[in-house]
């Protein structure tokens, strides 16, 4: 399993612009980390820009900045980037009071091997 602190970001409404928050914390296991690299792998061979995979809230074990509550519908956000095109995730969450998006900073797939 892997533990990823990433810069994390939250944007309240269409409207407005996303602001820092601090570093989230959470797991990528194994099993994650297979779906991610499936996700990639459908990227390439279907041209599609991104995808959207639910994540595992039993082994996400996700901590927030100080301030900041509970997430509701967390999924990775997979697409391809940079100049070679691989497989970059982030994850995307709901704050659960407000509803505000939350999502961390990119991290490369391939990282996590």
């Amino acid at each position: 399993m892997n533990t990823l602190s990433i810069d994390g970001w939250r944007k309240a409404d269409n409207n407005s612009k996303s602001v820092p928050i601090g570093t989230l914390q959470f797991h990528v296991s194994e099993a994650e980390h297979l779906r991610l690299e499936q996700a990639e792998e459908e990227l390439q061979r279907s041209g599609a820009r991104d995808t959207m995979i639910d994540a595992d809230m039993q082994t996400l074990e996700l901590v927030m900045p100080a301030g900041f509550g509970p997430l509701n519908e967390c999924k990775w956000r997979v697409y391809l980037g940079g100049e070679e095109g691989r497989g970059q995730f982030h994850l995307v969450g709901y704050g659960a009071e407000d509803g505000s998006l939350f999502y961390s900073n990119a991290v490369m797939v391939d990282l996590l091997g």
